[in-house]
């Protein structure tokens, strides 16, 4: 094997080994992409929750004319 096959086979094997990394990254980021997924879709769905138990609230606290109280006493 002369020198300029040497400095051509190293030069694959590095190459090939670039290849291999970048592709075990790119599986490794795929991966983690989906499991932060399904957190987003969990948080937006609490989100969710909890701007309609705010509004809840916000009823309660500017009725005026207490209504609310009424209805409340009436269900109890």
């Amino acid at each position: 094997m002369g020198p300029f096959e040497m400095v051509v086979l190293i030069v694959a094997i590095s190459v090939g080994a670039g290849v291999y990394q970048t592709y075990l990254k790119t599986r490794a980021n795929s991966a983690a992409d989906q499991t932060t997924q399904t957190d987003v879709s969990e948080m937006r769905d609490e989100i969710g929750k909890l701007k309609e138990r705010v509004r809840v609230l916000e009823a309660i606290v500017t009725d005026k004319d207490r209504t609310l109280a009424e209805e409340i006493r009436k269900l109890a």
